[in-house]
């Protein structure tokens, strides 16, 4: 069962630089920009992953530009976790890093476990093969958590 749209999304996993940054363009994508969405990362250490950029560019979703930013720096730069309506940690420690920073503010967490796919898959296609397994993985759990994409 679908739920309304929220107002705002911030996706959140390790480094920001596979899977936060997957699921913030394709929600981007199909749902359009009526809901602000952001992601973030428990550290920022990596950029973003090329094969994350080539898996989504299959599905016409733009990631080269996206710069890798942790929860430290989201708020040094003025993105308040509070103004945020529903926070979505797609890693064990990104879920923990989520509930200690959220204790004092009405703000619901979910946790969606997205495989981790870096480090899988011994050549170039049998990585492609494992991204594309976590992409596919965010698009069935934001189809199930917010319906159909708006330009489907």
């Amino acid at each position: 069962m679908s739920e309304p749209l929220p107002q705002s999304v911030l996706f959140c996993c390790d480094h920001n630089a596979v899977r936060s940054p997957m699921a913030e363009g394709i929600m981007k994508k199909f749902y359009g920009t009526d809901t602000y969405v952001q992601s973030v990362g428990v550290k920022n250490d990596l950029e973003i992953d090329g094969f994350s950029i080539a898996v989504c560019a299959e599905m016409d979703v733009e990631l080269s530009r996206h710069r890798s930013r942790s929860f430290d720096e989201m708020e040094q730069w003025g993105d308040d976790l509070s103004s945020f309506d529903l926070v979505i940690a797609l890693s064990p420690a990104s879920q923990r890093r989520a509930l200690e920073l959220t204790r004092f503010f009405h703000l619901e967490v979910e946790y969606w476990p997205i495989l981790d796919p870096t480090g899988l898959g011994e050549n170039r296609d049998a990585k492609l093969v494992q991204f594309r397994a976590a992409r596919d993985q965010i698009v069935t759990r934001l189809k199930d958590r917010f319906g159909p994409p708006l330009e489907d």
